[in-house]
């Protein structure tokens, strides 16, 4: 499970690796609901943005991450951001995270598209056997949107993590196993096929 920086592509967006040229656009889409402000996300402003490219970046080049930024093909602007992360090549698994979207993107089929892609690229280049979703417990957004996906609930990790603020994390993990790929693929595209309708 080798970790290839490679774009990923469909009909509606591109999920083209990240460049710390992509800065200005990052904060232009963060601020489309000043998406920084939810205090359970990780959303970076101004302030946090060149830590966040550059650990992205670092994490790239330790072959642990493919950091994205999502292009909305139709208008050719930056919407937002996602990776693949925290890859155990030992093991075949990896997490699809640290994904967001400027809030006028946010409910449509923009996230559908974009975890197909990425679970493509996972269970059918990267030959995983396991991709993880991981949000803060109190992001209910998030956990729905996991679930809508098909991934199952494994369990909350309590007290997690400290955050930047120093308030504590209890971590809510979900997966899509090998096995349940399938299925979940025909969902997604089910899922995308009654958008453009």
């Amino acid at each position: 499970m080798q970790l290839i920086e490679t774009a990923l592509e469909s009909n509606k967006v591109k999920l083209v690796p990240m460049r710390v040229t992509h800065k200005d656009a990052l904060l232009q889409a963060a601020s489309d609901g000043k998406l920084w402000k939810l205090w359970f996300t990780s959303v970076p402003n101004e302030d946090a943005i060149d830590s966040y490219i550059d650990t992205a970046l670092e994490q790239q080049g330790l072959g642990l991450s493919l950091p994205y930024v999502v292009i909305d093909k139709q208008s050719n602007t930056l919407i937002g951001s996602t990776r693949l992360c925290n890859a155990d090549r030992h093991h075949r698994r990896v997490e699809i995270g640290y994904t967001w979207y400027a809030q006028s993107f946010q409910r449509s089929w923009v996230n559908t598209e974009c975890k197909l892609l990425l679970l493509t690229h996972a269970f059918e280049t990267l030959n995983t056997i396991a991709v993880e979703f991981r949000t803060h417990w109190h992001n209910q957004k998030s956990r729905t949107a996991i679930a809508r996906l098909g991934a199952k609930q494994d369990g909350i990790l309590r007290s997690h993590q400290v955050l930047a603020d120093g308030s504590i994390r209890d971590t809510v993990v979900f997966s899509i196993i090998a096995n349940e790929w399938p299925a979940v693929k025909n969902g997604l595209v089910h899922k995308l096929s009654a958008w453009q309708h």
